[in-house]
């Protein structure tokens, strides 16, 4: 770490998502931020990053030189319009509205993936058990509001993320149900990216086509639930209780598609270090992606499937992972 990074008392942090904003003031202590104040504020209700800011600042006006947002969606010459909300954040826009000398920008995911060298054991639940190795590449496939995909690289002992929008790839599928989904897709879009089905949102369009698909009544009380709040919620809900068969279905598809995924990253980025997987959905459906389908398809790869079996995956638990990289790096930067 710089020298001159000791010397800074406080950074901002954020992350920024479509449906929530976080936003901390963090000092550093030893090698890792900690939070002095944080704050969730829906992004919708706000019509722009700074808005969120000068919220904050209201209660929170220490002094602070630096900050770091992580952001959903692709940065570029420190500019970014977010992907699911319609907000433009540029670092020149922050730093003279919000007076604050530097503003760096940066994709969630690298943000999320920056933390996790820094982030203790107790912050992860290992799927595959496997030790990751030293300075090896890291991959982290996160599905949430959307899909994020990230890796993290080391050069001179360093590590360098890798941001990514691979959420947005071709949905490629992999037997004949998917073959079924994607055909359905298809015939309301023109491109059917892996976030459409291995996200929140996602997991609903699957039920919602099995439910077409089967011709299956669903059940009064889960119709209400699906009515009343989070879909997503209530379909996985549902299905780990052993409540209803159309959702445990979906979530078995849902499930089985991300270890596809995630399989995809761990052989594009020879993820030795281990493949993380990130977001809020995975800490709360942690009983399923145990159960097998998930390592299933994450190993279903021909003739790498036993180097896959042996590739160590965990699951990232600490919900402010991304807070705490775009914190690290203000005060790196």
């Amino acid at each position: 770490m710089p020298g001159q990074a000791a010397s800074i008392q406080y950074v901002l942090a954020g992350d920024v998502g479509a449906t929530k904003t976080n936003l901390g003031l963090f000092a550093l202590e030893g090698n890792r931020p900690v939070a002095v104040a944080v704050k969730s504020y829906p992004s919708s209700d706000h019509s722009s990053l700074v808005d969120v800011i000068r919220r904050f600042r209201e209660r929170h006006a220490e002094r602070v030189v630096r900050a770091c947002f992580g952001i959903a969606g692709p940065v570029q010459d420190g500019a970014c319009r977010t992907t699911n909300l319609p907000w433009t954040v540029t670092e020149q826009g922050i730093s003279e509205e919000c007076r604050i000398e530097r503003v760096t920008l940066m994709n969630d995911l690298a943000a999320t993936a920056t933390a996790i060298p820094i982030l203790p054991e107790s912050d992860f639940e290992a799927l595959n058990p496997q030790s990751p190795e030293s300075n090896a590449t890291i991959g982290l496939v996160a599905p949430g509001t959307g899909l994020g995909i990230a890796l993290l690289v080391f050069a001179g002992g360093r590590p360098h993320v890798i941001p990514s929008e691979g959420g947005h790839v071709d949905f490629s599928p992999r037997n004949q149900t998917e073959i079924d989904l994607l055909r359905h897709l298809l015939e309301k879009m023109d491109h059917v990216s892996v976030e459409r089905v291995a996200s929140g949102p996602g997991l609903f369009t699957i039920f919602s086509w099995l439910k077409e698909y089967r011709r299956y009544q669903a059940p009064g009380w889960l119709m209400e639930r699906l009515l009343h709040q989070d879909p997503a919620k209530a379909i996985s809900e549902a299905a780990l209780g052993e409540n209803d068969p159309l959702c445990s279905e979906a979530l078995d598809i849902f499930v089985s598609i991300i270890g596809a995924i995630s399989g995809n990253l761990a052989l594009t980025g020879l993820t030795t270090g281990g493949l993380y997987l990130g977001g809020g959905i995975a800490p709360k459906i942690i009983s399923k992606l145990r159960d097998g389908v998930f390592l299933d398809a994450f190993a279903a790869k021909g003739r790498f499937r036993e180097m896959l079996r042996g590739m160590p995956v965990r699951v990232i638990l600490n919900d402010e992972a991304a807070l705490l990289g775009a914190a690290w790096r203000a005060f790196q930067d």
